[in-house]
């Protein structure tokens, strides 16, 4: 299963209220090469489906994966901070063996 946080949940309502972003969208989570730990996060709205895909729902949101992408994901919140340290989306992984100073990259 892939979380989301209260905080997470919050911003993601009011990206759909600015962007004017329908209910039927969902938020697609992936995993692609990159970045200087190996792996980046990927983060978008979506609404086409994908045979492969793994849909979850936590506390309202839909959370959508591809099947490769979620053997890194597995267990992972997706969180919010607006506080001093930087402001945006980031990952609460427990499968990562390691992560870059910026959190955008991971290597497991």
């Amino acid at each position: 299963m892939i979380f989301i946080s209260d905080k997470a949940v919050e911003k993601v309502k009011q990206l759909r209220a600015e962007s004017s972003i329908g209910e039927d969208y969902f938020l697609r989570v992936g995993v692609v090469g990159g970045g200087c730990s190996g792996l980046s996060y990927k983060l978008d709205f979506d609404n086409e489906l994908q045979p492969k895909d793994q849909l979850f729902e936590d506390k309202g949101v839909k959370l959508v994966t591809d099947l490769k992408s979620f053997l890194y994901l597995c267990d992972t919140t997706l969180d919010f901070s607006d506080g001093l340290n930087g402001k945006g989306f980031h990952f609460i992984n427990p499968n990562a063996s390691r992560s870059c100073g910026c959190g955008e990259s991971f290597s497991v």
